[in-house]
């Protein structure tokens, strides 16, 4: 052994990835690489080639999207014509913003801004409502800010004036193609930052956000509409539904609608008018000519510390996999995802559900009453393995027409979505949305439904092959599964019944027991230097209650098996978990992200575990031991 191996009782992530990380090169065009990113990066090459031979008429697809989808790669390959349309595309939607003079203009127009996508000073959607999920509700949130968080708004934080100072230098190189004058450009820019810094005083900070329950503030709509004056509440829901208004709205962002008036009155109007026009630009940007998109994207690529804009052919995919999402994902499903590996995975669902299900009746802080909730909750998870069976009868609405340009082709779609989740409203959930298409390498849980999603592009090497071992796979996909299963028991998942509704179904006395293991979470990871940050606790606790979950089940499997292999489980792991990437991305990711850092996620969840001790003798004296005391399992 070398002076400069690392040892696996030390550093698992480092041992596993160290070699690999020493060498691995991140793309010009993106901020990681490796896991998640790496096999992202080959789904994407390969469905480039297929969307290639579609345009070149070399291919077809039984699917009627998809036809949408390549004439939209195609809109967006032809640069020739954006570049001679310029910035004119968007100037009969910045001349309606700028034609607003008074609060009362704006209320005329609001409801089909909406539609059209311009900000208003609240966003608003129709969205589950919590306590009853098989309807929805009117949400209203406080409006976005420029920056990543609200801390980066404050005073000793010199990232702020940083970043803001990049993002005026975009604003003012794009206002420069509008058709203001040099002192209104210059006045704009202003205005638009001035309005920004008072919306950051209001809104909440991603640490509040993580507490996704907490956004559940019914609200009787007189006393919102009273909250939003002289923003008209009831004229625009009204607009939006023939007259027909709800009797409450959800209010996910209290302070930021009590105190709108801190924000915006009729004294701010001028402010709101020129900060919707800078951000309505820059929000179209990259629907325009080349100059204007590299010039819109310069404030993201700092952001996360990237080199490049993607290469027009992959931009072009990338639009036309993501406004097509679900077509495209059941085609790759379709075509690359074997039904062998989907009856496997699902089989080994039922294997973790089931368990589970043996590790609640075990678990040592839940009386009986708890268990059977929590048990009745595990049993009725629905499970969406690989790809949708069909493409949901939605995207069929999602068209537009042969000669339209590009920019056309773009606002008509987001139109027609934009409306679609406004139309809801009085529409009963759709249940069976799937929440990830299956191109995606990624899975989910949601609480609104209480089902798990795992798309067909994760279901390969490292998470899972049908050539790896079956101790490699459970390190893999079986944690995963289990973490996903686990979101429906964490912080936040744990206060949603077996139908998706916001409800109590703990004994006192075991809700604070549980309180106390998720303070023992939180202390477990808070502050641990990262990249020259530091880790907060609260802001990942629910992910590593998942992680902490997934690695649980996934290892009571392990001992169930003839030959269980520990080391290739916690090896494959810590492969799961390998990622590279740019400092200001860790950075962003280590401020906003409710994950924990890959190489913590590798390191820190097998600790908890005996089976990690004694499958490579981790003593007292190794980086990786924690005490026995100290080690938590919740589920």
């Amino acid at each position: 052994m070398s002076e400069t191996t690392v040892r696996i009782q030390d550093d698992l992530f480092q041992a596993v990835n160290g070699e690999w990380l020493k060498t691995a090169v991140i793309p010009e065009d993106r901020p990681t690489t490796g896991g998640f990113a790496e096999l992202d990066q080959n789904v994407e090459k390969l469905m480039m080639t297929e969307f290639r031979a579609f345009a070149a008429g070399e291919k077809t697809s039984e699917i009627p999207e998809m036809k949408y989808a390549v004439s939209l790669y195609r809109k967006a390959l032809d640069s020739e014509a954006r570049n001679a349309a310029g910035i004119a595309p968007v100037l009969p939607l910045l001349e309606r913003i700028r034609a607003l003079r008074t609060p009362a203009d704006l209320n005329d127009a609001a409801a089909a801004f909406l539609e059209d996508g311009i900000r208003l000073p609240v966003r608003m959607s129709a969205d589950t409502d919590m306590k009853d999920a098989l309807h929805h509700a009117f949400n209203i949130t406080g409006p976005d800010i420029i920056l990543p968080d609200t801390a980066y708004y404050a005073k000793e934080n010199p990232a702020g004036p940083q970043m803001l100072q990049i993002f005026s230098g975009m604003a003012a190189a794009a206002l420069r193609f509008a058709p203001l004058t040099e002192e209104e450009q210059a006045q704009y820019l202003a205005d638009t930052l001035a309005f920004d810094a008072l919306i950051a005083q209001k809104v909440k900070s991603q640490l509040e956000w993580a507490d996704y329950t907490a956004a559940y503030n019914p609200m009787p709509t007189d006393e919102a509409a009273a909250c939003l004056c002289p923003l008209d509440l009831k004229k625009i829901l009204a607009d939006l539904y023939d007259g027909r208004l709800p009797e409450k709205v959800i209010v996910n962002d209290p302070r930021a609608i009590r105190e709108m008036s801190g924000y915006f009155s009729e004294e701010t109007f001028p402010l709101y008018v020129h900060w919707c026009y800078v951000r309505t630009l820059l929000d179209s940007t990259a629907l325009l000519s080349e100059e204007l998109y590299a010039i819109g994207s310069t404030f993201r690529r700092a952001l996360m510390g990237v080199a490049s804009d993607p290469a027009p052919e992959k931009r072009a995919y990338q639009v036309a996999s993501r406004c097509y999402s679900e077509p495209v994902g059941v085609y790759y499903g379709r075509t690359y995802f074997g039904e062998e590996a989907k009856k496997d995975v699902v089989e080994l669902v039922r294997k973790i559900i089931a368990t589970y299900q043996l590790r609640i009746e075990k678990n040592r802080f839940l009386s009986p009453a708890t268990k059977e909730k929590a048990i009745l909750k595990l049993s009725t998870i629905t499970v969406k393995m690989g790809y949708p069976d069909a493409v949901h009868p939605f995207w069929s609405t999602m068209v537009f027409d042969e000669g339209d340009s590009y920019y056309e082709a773009m606002t008509k779609l987001s139109r027609i979505r934009r409306k679609y989740i406004l139309s809801r409203l009085y529409e009963p959930v759709d249940r069976s949305i799937w929440g990830m298409p299956g191109h995606m390498v990624n899975a989910s849980y949601n609480p609104f439904v209480n089902d798990i999603t795992f798309p067909a592009a994760i279901l390969q090497k490292p998470f899972y092959s049908i050539r790896q071992s079956v101790s490699e796979n459970l390190g893999g996909i079986g944690a995963v599964i289990g973490h996903e299963i686990s979101h429906a028991f964490d912080n936040n998942g744990a206060k949603f019944d077996e139908n998706g509704n916001l409800a109590n179904w703990w004994t006192e006395s075991d809700y604070e027991a549980f309180r106390l293991l998720t303070k023992d979470m939180i202390e477990q990871f808070d502050g641990i230097p990262f990249h020259g940050g530091k880790v907060s606790g609260e802001l990942v606790v629910s992910e590593n209650i998942a992680d902490n979950g997934g690695l649980g089940v996934a290892l009571e499997i392990m001992h169930t098996l003839d030959e269980p292999d520990f080391r290739a489980f916690f090896i494959n792991w810590a492969r799961v978990w390998c990622m590279k990437a740019k400092e200001e991305y860790i950075l962003l990711l280590l401020n906003n992200d409710v994950h924990s850092p890959g190489e913590l996620r590798a390191n820190m969840a097998p600790r908890n575990f005996s089976e990690w001790y004694e499958a490579f003798d981790v003593q007292p004296t190794d980086g990786m031991y924690i005490a026995p005391e100290k080690r938590i399992s919740i589920w």
